[in-house]
């Protein structure tokens, strides 16, 4: 599938998916327009994640039943890279969630799913741009993004900060504005 092509899918399926019914509580989730994104990435053959997007099977027809009922999604299947830190990473998200209840569990599980890809994050889980993961950071887990004060790529400063709860330090600098690869952690993701 070329550029264009993938560009149509993804428009198309979050269009179906905004376009879906669903209670008036639920259309108000800010999550939802952030988890259309993802299965219209998906859709489009965008991202790392499995069909599933790392909820299992059971939870994501659970997920697309609450926010978007009735709507058929076609999700490329994929496996997913096992990495050992998923639970520690699911956990550190959980541990600065914004607000309890289940879409922030959801996307706990989705980005800590995510950071097994080979991209960077927005890119991995699918979603259109940096802006959305910064969205979804801001909006799930707060406590998280407002530490993330230097605008670091998401995947490193997730990383940063798990290594840091686990007392392992494998930066070279003393402070991120004095190591070389400054540009590799602060710069743009295009």
């Amino acid at each position: 599938m070329n550029a264009l092509d993938r560009m149509e899918v993804r428009a198309t399926v979050l269009s179906g998916l905004l376009g879906a019914g669903s209670t008036p509580a639920l259309l108000n989730d800010p999550n939802r327009p952030l988890l259309a994104s993802m299965i219209a990435g998906q859709a489009a053959g965008q991202g790392c994640l499995p069909a599933h997007l790392g909820l299992g099977p059971a939870r994501f027809s659970e997920l697309l039943a609450r926010l978007f009922p009735g709507t058929p999604v076609f999700l490329v299947r994929r496996e997913v890279e096992e990495i050992p830190e998923l639970d520690d990473l699911r956990k550190l998200l959980l541990d600065h969630r914004a607000h309890p209840g289940e879409s922030a569990e959801w996307m706990a599980d989705i980005v800590a799913t995510a950071c097994a890809g080979r991209d960077h994050l927005w890119q991995d889980l699918g979603l259109a741009n940096r802006d959305e993961l910064s969205q979804l950071m801001r909006l799930n887990f707060a406590p998280l993004a407002d530490q993330n004060v230097g605008d670091m790529k998401w995947k490193k400063f997730l990383y940063k900060q798990f290594c840091a709860a686990e007392g392992i330090y494998v930066c070279p600098a003393p402070s991120c504005g004095e190591c070389a690869d400054h540009p590799k952690c602060f710069g743009p993701e295009t």
